[in-house]
């Protein structure tokens, strides 16, 4: 049995942080990318692709993430597939963000004045254009707080990843902590590392909210 922390277990600590971080990369990347497509099928005008995207958004919205780990997970295998936990967790991470991003970023497209919309079409710009050169770059300025948010909700979301077995930051505490029995002191640690990764993610939010949001000094 092992009392003390040493350099080793710290070491452990640390690889599971660097996991943690990787399954948050991975989740909002691959998210960012289905999250633009979802935002723009909301915003698209054709009807039944936005309750496509919209029941897409529901689905995910309204199930809790540990679900959602649980089907893709369980799920895969009544196909015959075997799925790793790291290939599990990074498409539940993934279509989660995706719903979360699609709808934050679907706000930002509509909040952007129709008048804009509105000259584009009247000058003859395509479709295409118009989002990549008119709309999205404000859009996404405007999406900048929620999405940072978001991002903090997702780091924290990957500790649900210890359900299925993979060793993040959270099961590597809790090995830790049935090898030392020390949860109290495991535990505060591993909050810390957290906390240490969240909280300036946090602040960057609110600062850019406040940079962006310049009535709401007053």
């Amino acid at each position: 049995m092992i009392t003390t922390l040493g350099p080793t277990q710290f070491l452990l600590l640390a690889q599971g942080l660097a996991w943690t971080l990787a399954l948050s990369a991975v989740g909002f990347a691959l998210g960012g990318l289905g999250g633009l497509v979802i935002a723009l099928g909301r915003s698209s005008g054709l009807k039944w692709l936005e309750v496509l995207a919209a029941f897409f958004i529901e689905i995910f919205r309204g199930t809790p993430l540990l679900l959602q780990l649980f089907i893709v997970y369980y799920g895969v295998a009544l196909l015959d597939l075997s799925v790793s936990p790291w290939m599990a967790v990074s498409i539940a991470l993934m279509l989660n963000a995706s719903a979360f991003l699609g709808e934050i970023w679907r706000g930002s497209i509509q909040a952007i004045p129709a008048g804009q919309t509105e000259a584009a079409l009247a000058l003859g710009i395509h479709y295409t254009t118009r989002m990549r050169y008119i709309v999205l770059p404000q859009a996404l300025k405007i999406s900048v707080p929620a999405t940072i948010g978001f991002l903090v909700q997702l780091v924290k979301g990957t500790s649900l990843a210890a359900i299925i077995g993979f060793t993040e930051l959270s099961r590597t505490g809790t090995l830790l902590s049935n090898i030392t029995y020390r949860p109290l002191l495991i535990f505060g640690i591993v909050g810390l590392i957290y906390f240490a990764v969240c909280w300036p993610l946090s602040r960057l939010g609110r600062a850019m909210e406040r940079r962006l949001t310049p009535a709401a000094r007053t």
